[in-house]
């Protein structure tokens, strides 16, 4: 692995644990097993750090989604991934999404980061809206509302749960959090 490849995972890492605020240079020198210098020399800056930490999320989260949609054809299934994909994200609750760990640091963060952490939300938006768009056509999930709302709550719901569970360090809270949402899943 290369030095970039290895200072942008000890990044996420501890970014995912303690909040983009929660971690410096040095942290990732003695975490990567470089000089505080060389970090410089890849990311002179954390805010260039943190965009190349959200772009590299986003890009995987991206694809994770197509994948799932592909794999999964009916809603509820691609909804059932989508859920498990922020439930694994925390670890047993010691880390949280990028993007949510990020999100909570919102004022530290540079406009870079920022545009990368709505262009996030946006696509796993509109991956949801679709998800909805599909479960209105297949009937696999009960008591639907306007897909771009039941997106917006759906998101909402999950970053929120995320959090809380992560505070509490109990998966169990993340599981209550979205179990009404599960509900509605008629597979």
């Amino acid at each position: 692995m290369d030095t970039k490849t290895a200072l942008l995972d000890s990044a996420e890492t501890i970014a995912r644990q303690r909040g983009f605020d929660g971690f410096s240079y040095a942290d990732l020198a003695t975490a990567v097993g470089i000089r505080k210098a060389s970090i410089h020399h890849h990311f002179p800056t954390k805010a260039i750090l943190g965009q190349a930490m959200m772009e590299r999320y986003r890009l995987v989260f991206e694809d994770t989604l197509s994948e799932l949609a592909k794999s999964r054809h009916a809603a509820d299934g691609q909804l059932r991934g989508y859920i498990d994909i922020y439930r694994d994200a925390l670890q047993g609750g010691k880390t949280i999404c990028l993007c949510v760990a990020l999100s909570s640091d919102r004022n530290s963060l540079d406009d870079a980061t920022l545009r990368e952490i709505s262009h996030f939300h946006d696509a796993s938006l509109k991956w949801l809206e679709t998800l909805f768009e599909t479960a209105q056509t297949d009937g696999s999930i009960k008591n639907l509302s306007e897909r771009k709302l039941e997106a917006a709550s759906c998101l909402a719901l999950i970053e929120g749960a995320q959090l809380m569970a992560h505070a509490s360090q109990d998966v169990t809270t993340f599981d209550n959090a979205v179990a009404l949402l599960l509900s509605r899943l008629t597979n």
